[in-house]
């Protein structure tokens, strides 16, 4: 919770005017009993019917000065709760673009789209209305006993007698409330981890034709997130009634005691009303204390959910202090760079002593069996991962010592998985440069061997692709997000398996197109098909997080190692199909 008082601090003067119009909204509702009281005893006394007209005129001005300071205070209050919303998400959301791409493997899209809408709505709850009770009814307490022990103190006293039980068992309520509510919020966040991973992947479920299987997996989910829900909703319910129970104690010990203090004179008919009055004002405090409580553990358990996330640390941390490094040229050394990914049983090294190192202009290919470290080497160099031994050096500089924007600018990167957004083609191709012009987007297209493709399309650079490109065949998507990384114009473009979802003719074509963009840059590419990688200057072959062969198409073939047997068992296959 220390994390929203520096929210509070940022809004404190807002906070502090409404809570100004809160105690005059008070000292005005306070006014009201004693001028009844004024008036019920002056008619008592005979008086004239001009001093009540006066008495009633007051009240309705009071009434009306009153409703004015209310609204002011909610304005302030509940929209200050409504900018720390925006700020807490906006916050929530740059933390999440800044945490490393391991933190998302390990974690639910669901859940953490639910904790950044729905928690996020929790904290909103209890900084807006919550906040404005918290504030609200101490002062209505502080005036009223104030008032009713100037009235009469063994009365005052009496009234109270409930409250003590009531504080304890709001406690123990604290304490159930805080626990149905997390679990109320985590069957939130699961439910919505199933329907987005559902969602995204409907063509498998219907592919499996797993609707049946997964319609009941959801039902489950939802009659366990009823059952959390209808717990916590009987414990609010429960709060409520005990709390109206101890106004209405208070006001029956009043009406008793009081009435008898009136007939023995101890007490004018005045006071009591008065009395009356003042507890009926804490009867909306003193029942909103179960409000409050709720209010307070949910906001609480959102927080600690939401503090999971901003503990989690960039681990992919920036240069403090940048070096005036000059522009980026492309020579690319790896120097016995290790590397295991968190998840790895018993820390199995993905990446052992690996040494390379490319000149800017060149191609360096790698090549080996599926799960060999290939796609680690590349996702190593843009520092989706850091190593965990070893040094890359850039122009000579650890790539730890550049700043990471212009790292990762310099560097184009065509994942193996290709991803879209579901927006248009040209929003998708344009995504890593916003001031790219139609001109710029149709030659980066047509580089990447796709502009027939999106020509054929109904409405062009303008279609929308759908989600993660569901609308595209796989070979489109490789060559769009191809498309987006050429027109990033970068010194360096790493190819991570970008051509496997296209046939060999197409994939000729694309390479034919490619070689003026990669003319003067460095390029790395990951290929299986040893067709796609003979032109180049360098050809390192991995096994199991090991370069075991390293040369040219050439010297390699010669060698008669692994990277010859590969060579003829996919010319084989090649042969193979053509009959």
């Amino acid at each position: 919770m220390r994390r929203l008082l520096g929210y509070l601090l940022r809004y404190r003067w807002r906070y502090s005017a409404g809570a100004a119009c809160l105690l005059l909204t008070a000292s005005l509702a306070m006014a009201v009993p004693y001028l009844l009281k004024r008036a019920i005893d002056a008619v008592g006394h005979g008086a004239a019917a001009g001093q009540v007209t006066t008495y009633a005129c007051w009240i309705v001005l009071i009434a009306i000065v009153q409703a004015v300071a209310r609204t002011c205070s909610r304005a302030l209050i509940f929209n200050v709760g409504r900018d720390v919303e925006y700020d807490l998400r906006n916050d929530l959301f740059a933390h999440l673009q800044r945490l490393p791409v391991a933190y998302y493997q390990e974690q639910q899209t669901g859940d953490l789209m639910s904790r950044l809408i729905n928690d996020v709505t929790a904290v909103r709850m209890l900084l807006g209305p919550g906040m404005l009770n918290f504030i609200n009814t101490p002062v209505y307490y502080a005036y009223g006993i104030a008032i009713m022990f100037a009235l009469d103190a063994r009365l005052t006293l009496a009234a109270l007698l409930p409250y003590p039980l009531l504080l304890v068992v709001a406690r123990g309520f604290g304490r159930r409330l805080m626990e149905h509510t997390l679990r109320v919020q985590q069957g939130l966040a699961d439910m919505s981890s199933r329907v987005q991973e559902n969602l995204s992947g409907m063509h498998v479920v219907r592919a499996y034709a797993a609707e049946v299987r997964e319609t009941a997996a959801f039902a489950a989910l939802n009659e366990r997130f009823k059952d959390d829900s209808m717990r916590l909703a009987r414990v609010r319910g429960q709060m409520m009634p005990v709390m109206k129970t101890a106004a209405s104690l208070g006001t029956l010990v009043v009406l008793w005691y009081g009435g008898v203090g009136v007939i023995h004179g101890r007490l004018s008919l005045g006071d009591l009303v008065a009395f009356i009055a003042y507890l009926n004002l804490l009867a909306w405090p003193t029942m909103a204390l179960g409000w409050m409580l709720s209010i307070l553990q949910r906001g609480r358990a959102a927080m600690s959910r939401l503090e999971h996330i901003f503990a989690a640390p960039p681990s992919i941390a920036d240069v403090s202090e940048p070096l005036a490094l000059p522009a980026v040229h492309g020579r690319v050394e790896f120097r016995d760079v290790d590397f295991a990914y968190r998840t790895s049983d018993n820390g199995h090294q993905v990446l052992d002593r690996i040494s390379l190192r490319v000149e800017p202009g060149q191609m360096l290919a790698l090549v080996g069996r599926t799960g060999a470290g290939k796609s680690t080497i590349a996702m190593l160099l843009p520092r989706l991962f850091d190593v965990g031994g070893g040094r890359i050096l850039l122009d000579g500089h650890d790539i730890r010592a550049w700043p990471l924007a212009q790292l990762r600018r310099s560097i184009g990167f065509v994942p193996q998985d290709p991803f879209l957004f579901s927006t248009t083609v040209r929003q998708n191709i344009s995504f890593g440069r916003d001031d790219a012009s139609d001109a710029d987007v149709w030659q980066a297209a047509a580089a990447a061997g796709v502009a027939d493709d999106i020509a054929s399309f109904p409405r062009r650079y303008d279609t929308i692709v759908g989600e993660r490109g569901i609308t595209l065949s796989g070979g489109q998507k490789q060559r769009l997000t191809l498309a987006r990384a050429i027109l990033t114009n970068p010194r360096i473009l790493v190819l991570d398996d970008a051509l496997s979802s296209v046939d060999v003719r197409t994939e000729r074509t694309i390479l034919a197109a490619l070689e003026e963009v990669m003319r003067d840059r460095t390029s790395i590419i990951i290929a299986h098909r040893i067709s796609t990688i003979q032109r180049a200057n360098l050809i390192a072959v991995i096994e199991d997080g090991h370069i075991v062969e390293l040369g040219d198409h050439a010297a390699l073939l010669a060698r008669d190692g692994l990277y010859a047997a590969l060579f003829r068992q996919q010319h084989l296959e090649e042969e193979l199909g053509e009959l």
